[in-house]
């Protein structure tokens, strides 16, 4: 655990789900609904399955007064060994989130920076990421690069 003036960085646990819910909606503008959209079941589900498999995945939050106020996701993925990625091993790191009124305070750093040392402690290759404009600095700042690969997707 990390503590600053601003916050505590620590693992979330499995009491933790409703509020990661709660955050992972405002990536998707759902904040505050009280609607039970399928997804969310889900993620429940998934996230009860892995937030103890810390050679898969690792959930660091950042808590302020008893309240989790910013998370991210960090999750390996197996791949073909090949010469960018020699063991196959990918950290896909996403759901980077912080609540609006704890923003400017480094939340966000401190968990990239979590799941970067995460990442190399479960000797993964690299850590990939799909940045929003408004986090592309933050990324760029830790040494992320844009690469020329395309982002697609098939939805199913």
């Amino acid at each position: 655990m990390t503590q600053t003036s601003s916050g505590r960085l620590r693992t979330a646990h499995a009491e933790d789900s409703a509020q990661l819910l709660r955050l992972w909606e405002l990536l998707f503008d759902e904040g505050g609904t009280t609607s039970e959209e399928p997804w969310k079941g889900h993620a429940r589900e998934w996230f009860t399955r892995y937030v103890d498999d810390t050679c898969n995945a690792r959930f660091p939050a950042i808590e302020v007064d008893g309240e989790l106020v910013a998370t991210a996701i960090g999750t390996l993925e197996i791949g073909v060994p090949n010469p960018a990625c020699v063991r196959g091993r990918t950290v896909r790191l996403a759901n980077v989130i912080t609540r609006p009124e704890h923003r400017g305070q480094g939340h966000g750093t401190m968990l990239v920076l979590d799941v970067v040392a995460w990442a190399r402690s479960i000797a993964a290759d690299r850590v990939d990421l799909s940045a929003t404009p408004a986090g592309q600095r933050i990324y760029e700042e830790l040494g992320f690069t844009v690469t020329s690969a395309p982002r697609m997707k098939l939805v199913l």
